[in-house]
């Protein structure tokens, strides 16, 4: 089965950074295109960002476009998400997913798979 394992979630400060990692399993990972979606308190879940399979194609909504960055490393069957300028309002659980595409359909994201999600908290 697909499997998704988000770790890399923390308590940080504005303006610090952190790096999410997804480790995938039990699919051809270099196939498929893998996102970040988040989930803040009494919020719906949104897209962050994608990355596709194809050409390595990225993606990112407009609230973190500049200071996020996505990537992905097809030997270790990892994708990372590095976090910088953190702002309050990125306070949520962070999800790795992916609609297993080729490439990213960012505008029309429906995920089929989802990781169990990893905290986010940015607090002074």
């Amino acid at each position: 089965q697909v499997h998704l394992v988000e770790s890399g979630g923390g308590l940080v400060q504005p303006g610090g950074s952190l790096r999410l990692s997804c480790a995938a399993s039990g699919f051809t990972f270099d196939d498929y295109a893998i996102g970040w979606f988040r989930e803040a308190p009494g919020k719906e879940r949104e897209g962050v960002s994608c990355i596709s399979s194809s050409d390595g194609t990225t993606y990112y909504a407009e609230f973190v476009e500049g200071r996020f960055t996505i990537s992905r490393d097809n030997g270790k069957n990892t994708v990372y998400l590095q976090m910088n300028n953190l702002k309050f309002e990125d306070t949520a659980v962070y999800f790795c997913v992916t609609d297993l595409q080729k490439d990213c359909n960012f505008n029309a994201y429906d995920p089929v798979r989802w990781g169990q999600g990893t905290q986010v908290t940015v607090s002074s």
